[in-house]
């Protein structure tokens, strides 16, 4: 008899999973919708601002790195 009412609990129990699996995808997808989304322009032009950002952060960075190197080996190396 324990086997049968183990066996019952099981399934309930896996019941009640796919029933919050099922209720998580559908809220998922509900909140999806209400997202406003870049246009293609919106997002062209912010990729490219970012990809912009990048560059110059890189050359000021590569910059001060030539800069201190040089002055390393002037300085303190004596080279």
């Amino acid at each position: 008899m324990a086997d049968k009412e183990l066996k019952e609990t099981v399934q309930v129990e896996n019941m009640d999973i796919i029933k919050k699996i099922t209720t998580f995808l559908k809220e998922v997808r509900l909140e999806v919708k209400k997202v406003n989304w870049l246009s293609k322009e919106q997002l062209l032009n912010y990729t490219l601002v970012v990809i912009g950002f990048i560059m110059v952060t890189a050359l000021f960075f590569g910059t001060l790195d030539f800069g201190f190197a040089f002055l390393l080996q002037k300085f303190v190396l004596g080279q």
